[in-house]
């Protein structure tokens, strides 16, 4: 989370859907990752409680993270876990390793999630599924902070640049106060770069893993990630404005 406090912004369902031939064409492995899926993949198969609840440590609240971003509640994202963990089992004859199975495990996850997110949208009003700001068009930095094409010295450059928040960001950064402040301006992020940032940033996951999940590509992925981390530093600066 420290990039959200860095001096400048950059420039200018179950197993529906993920049958072995999909959900094993994600993501990459380096040699070390794809042995040790092997031998859990094979405890996994012959029904070993002691792998799959250390699976389950493992990714339990990364999971649960990832699920409410979709769902209503935290029961309900529960529920979907729990739904995905059943998928995993169900599937495990069938996944061919040719992805890591962590990200074959969120795929899962997130097609579940999906399915409950429609699901939930027959009661809920529409407007509350909807992508909010999540426009294509939208700029990741306001326009007016920059200089225009004309300016005789500085053209495009900031105007009004990032504020630096002290002699040490990490102090604000590791503050209750400011934890609570960035998780409330992450849950307000569309689905799209809620999932990126929290996969990214919060997790601290590579680029082409959480393009593999997400099924997006690299570019769209590093977009989302731009777009998010702009929305979460202008909330802070707002929140710092008002409070200096």
């Amino acid at each position: 989370m420290a990039t959200f406090l860095g001096r400048g912004a950059e420039s200018k369902a179950g197993l529906e859907g993920v049958g072995p031939a999909e959900a094993t064409r994600f993501g990459t492995n380096v040699p070390a990752e794809r042995a040790e899926d092997t031998n859990l993949i094979d405890a996994l198969r012959r029904g070993d409680e002691q792998a799959f609840a250390s699976l389950v440590r493992r990714y339990y609240n990364v999971m649960l993270g990832v699920a409410m971003n979709y769902v209503s509640s935290r029961a309900v994202a529960e529920e979907v876990v729990q739904d995905a963990w059943l998928g995993v089992l169900n599937g495990l004859d069938q996944f061919e390793a040719r992805s890591s199975l962590k990200t074959w495990i969120f795929r899962i996850l997130i097609n579940r999630a999906k399915t409950c997110m429609r699901r939930e949208g027959r009661t809920l009003p529409f407007s509350s599924m909807e992508e909010r700001g999540d426009n294509p068009a939208e700029p990741s930095v306001d326009p007016a902070r920059f200089h225009t094409a004309d300016h005789p010295t500085w053209a495009y450059h900031w105007r009004t640049p990032p504020r630096v928040w002290g002699e040490s960001p990490e102090e604000w950064l590791l503050s209750a106060e400011t934890q609570v402040l960035i998780r409330r301006a992450i849950d307000g992020l569309p689905h799209s770069q809620r999932d990126v940032i929290s996969m990214r940033d919060l997790e601290g996951w590579e680029s082409k893993e959480v393009s593999a999940i997400l099924s997006i590509s690299e570019t769209n992925q590093r977009v989302l990630l731009h777009r998010a981390r702009s929305r979460v530093r202008r909330a802070l600066e707002e929140y710092f404005e008002e409070t200096s």
